[in-house]
């Protein structure tokens, strides 16, 4: 099997309601306001997701409320992975939901010998009868010829990576392609770092055209413009993202551990989506690095107001929501998307009224 990707790789939070439960509902409207800016695939219950503080069972209801908003428009890879008996429980969980394919986050705790790591992909592949993409990190580091042989079982569709060894990224795409020459089935390669879009000029460069955004969840805004930028080779505009946005994104990130997840939620809070906090290990950020963030998401769609034109427009909407930026809604997601709600200066980030939004936010 093959998986197709065309846009940036969403990668939703999973909203937590005052009780500390998953709010099934937010989730949903967090999925459907940013549906219409054009993203390849839908990712719930990963990394961003909070994969690592999920049990089983919400695990399962988080990937039946994205596959049902999704309906079909796109692919939805859920999060599986970690020890085996879990690993195999999520898998089925989510073919019963329909998911499209399955993200294998690495094995917990143990490192096995390449032969182990493969047995572990193929087993739960095969238990849920899902195309998996591999995820190369901590506990799952994967040869190149690992992945030769997991290139050649028809359930394995793609490899994400995210040890930022470009070199041996190289030489696994390489690998991957020569079996693809024989099989007909090409893997679905991409950048899975944290803010990957500071890296994703280097990974282009070796093949890797697609990546995973956080910042979509957050600010599709900027997000699709810079994957547009990426995709039409318009260095201007990726770079002018890259300085004013993403740059001091990631040196707040760098700030406090974690803080990949922490601030993907500070930031939809600031912009009137209610997702509540992290999950322990994870911490929240403080009121002062809140405010800071609340300046670069403010900056950001300054920039996605003054670049959008100058990316062009397209069918997926982009464009349209460049232009939109700054209204503090997903207008043109929910026009694109075909949805009931309808966004725009009077709704939050969800399409909703903002009667009952906190004072201060952002984009406004």
């Amino acid at each position: 099997m093959t998986l197709a990707f065309d846009g940036v790789l969403f990668f939703p939070v999973t909203p937590f309601d005052a009780a500390g439960r998953v709010d099934t509902g937010l989730l949903g409207e967090h999925i459907a306001g940013r549906l219409g800016y054009g993203p390849g695939g839908v990712f719930p219950a990963c990394g961003t997701g909070e994969f690592h503080a999920l049990s089983t069972a919400e695990i399962a209801r988080v990937v039946a409320v994205a596959v049902e908003t999704v309906g079909g428009r796109m692919p939805v890879i859920a999060g599986s992975g970690g020890g085996l008996g879990d690993a195999l429980e999520t898998a089925r969980s989510a073919a019963d939901a329909g998911a499209d394919g399955l993200l294998l986050l690495p094995p917990a705790l143990v490192t096995g010998t390449a032969d182990g790591l493969i047995a572990w992909v193929e087993t739960i592949a095969e238990t849920a009868a899902l195309p998996v993409i591999v995820y190369h990190r901590g506990t799952a580091g994967y040869t190149p010829d690992a992945i030769r042989r997991l290139a050649a079982h028809p359930l394995v569709a793609g490899f994400k990576d995210g040890t930022g060894d470009i070199g041996r990224t190289q030489e696994i795409v390489l690998a991957a392609g020569e079996i693809a020459r024989t099989t007909g089935r090409p893997l679905a390669f991409f950048n899975g770092l944290l803010t990957a879009e500071l890296t994703q000029g280097a990974y282009r460069g070796i093949g890797v055209p697609l990546y995973s955004s956080a910042a979509f969840a957050m600010i599709p805004e900027v997000a699709a413009l810079h994957y547009r930028a990426c995709a039409n080779g318009d260095e201007s505009v990726r770079l002018a993202l890259l300085d004013g946005f993403y740059r001091p994104l990631v040196a707040l990130r760098d700030e406090t551990p974690g803080f990949g997840v922490s601030l993907v939620k500070a930031g939809l809070r600031l912009r009137g989506l209610p997702v509540g906090g992290v999950r322990p290990p994870l911490v929240d950020p403080t009121p002062e690095q809140e405010r800071r963030l609340a300046g670069i998401l403010e900056r950001g769609l300054e920039l996605a107001a003054e670049l959008g034109g100058a990316a062009g427009t397209g069918a997926d909407a982009v464009g349209a929501a460049s232009a939109k930026a700054g209204a503090g809604a997903d207008a043109a997601g929910a026009a694109a998307d075909g949805s009931a709600s309808t966004a725009g200066p009077g709704a939050d980030a969800a399409g909703r009224p903002t009667a009952s939004a906190p004072a201060a936010r952002v984009g406004r």
